[in-house]
């Protein structure tokens, strides 16, 4: 390493330190207890993480802490979706708009009768559908072996939050048989549903999102790796969802004020990309009652200030600390 590469690592961890530290304190919001393994956790874990499309990493807090990915997961089978079946068939089973709805609403564009986005759950279902309709029995081992490499390391299945989402699911069940009658999905839906059920139940860290989103900020490519995971024209496609749809129905403020395509999930993860830039990766449990993490949020907005990652931000095209990353 470089004297310039390494005096940049430490005044960017500086910068993580310091949002740690500003964001510890917000304390409001309560743990999601509809599925009851998530109201076990501790409330107070809080961990950041930073990673780059250069291949470095910065942490604070509790990054090592493993939590499920929930509605995270939504961002990259949207991105395989596209790629098993080209982004125009896609299209055809779920739209692109923002809904304004809560994330589990049973509700469809009435003018096109598909799902809003692929990140409310009637969305990702529909896109569970399809890499079903693609992979049958061995879609799981397909979604968890790109994730996987994605972030670096073998992840793996939390059981006992996969089988209180299965217990209690019923909510997505009737979005699944709602689908069916629209022409959305195929049956048998159970093992459609199961997949999602699955799919969000996955195990990772901090530092697991941060990596996973630096392979969608690097075009797709792993930065550690340099193992190309992710179609191109699906990572781009991906991005713009997330810009406008990732944060649930909180997701015109997100874009307005924090500018960072990012996706949340009510296990407290949020996960953010800077195009050709970094994934950013937040772990806080506490959720606000649209099912963001309180602390996430926090830490997001102070970092798109702190190192101007803003999409739009019209004062420079992004932070000179980050750009001596990727240059």
């Amino acid at each position: 390493m470089n004297v310039e590469t390494d005096s940049a690592d430490r005044e960017l961890q500086l910068i993580l330190d310091g949002v740690y530290q500003s964001s510890i304190d917000h304390r409001d919001g309560a743990l999601a207890d509809y599925i009851p393994e998530l109201a076990k956790v501790d409330p107070d874990r809080f961990g950041l993480a930073i990673a780059t499309a250069r291949g470095h990493l910065v942490t604070a807090g509790d990054s090592t802490t493993p939590f499920t990915i929930q509605s995270v997961s939504k961002a990259f089978t949207y991105c395989l979706a596209i790629e098993l079946i080209g982004r125009d068939a896609v299209l055809e089973r779920v739209g692109v708009e923002p809904s304004g709805d809560a994330f589990n609403a049973i509700e469809f564009d009435p003018h096109t009768r598909r799902p809003y986005n692929p990140m409310v759950n009637a969305g990702a279902i529909t896109v569970a559908g399809i890499i079903h309709d693609v992979h049958g029995k061995d879609a799981f081992d397909f979604v968890i072996d790109r994730f996987s490499r994605a972030a670096g390391r073998r992840l793996t299945l939390d059981e006992p939050v996969y089988r209180s989402e299965s217990a209690t699911g019923h909510r997505n069940r009737a979005i699944a048989h709602l689908l069916l009658s629209a022409g959305l999905l195929s049956e048998p839906v159970e093992p459609i549903v199961d997949l999602y059920f699955r799919q969000c139940s996955l195990r990772v860290t901090a530092i697991d999102l941060a990596w996973m989103g630096a392979t969608l900020a690097n075009l797709g490519t792993q930065p550690q790796s340099a193992d190309p995971i992710f179609d191109l024209r699906a990572v781009r496609d991906t991005q713009a969802v997330m810009f406008t749809c990732g944060m649930y129905d909180y997701s015109g403020n997100w874009a307005s004020d924090v500018g960072i395509p990012a996706k949340s999930g009510v296990g407290g993860g949020v996960i953010g990309v800077v195009n050709r830039q970094l994934g950013i990766g937040s772990y806080s449990p506490r959720l606000d009652r649209k099912g963001n993490s309180v602390r996430g949020l926090a830490a997001f907005a102070a970092l798109s200030d702190e190192l101007g990652l803003h999409a739009f931000d019209c004062t420079n095209r992004g932070s000179s600390l980050v750009e001596r990353f990727v240059r």
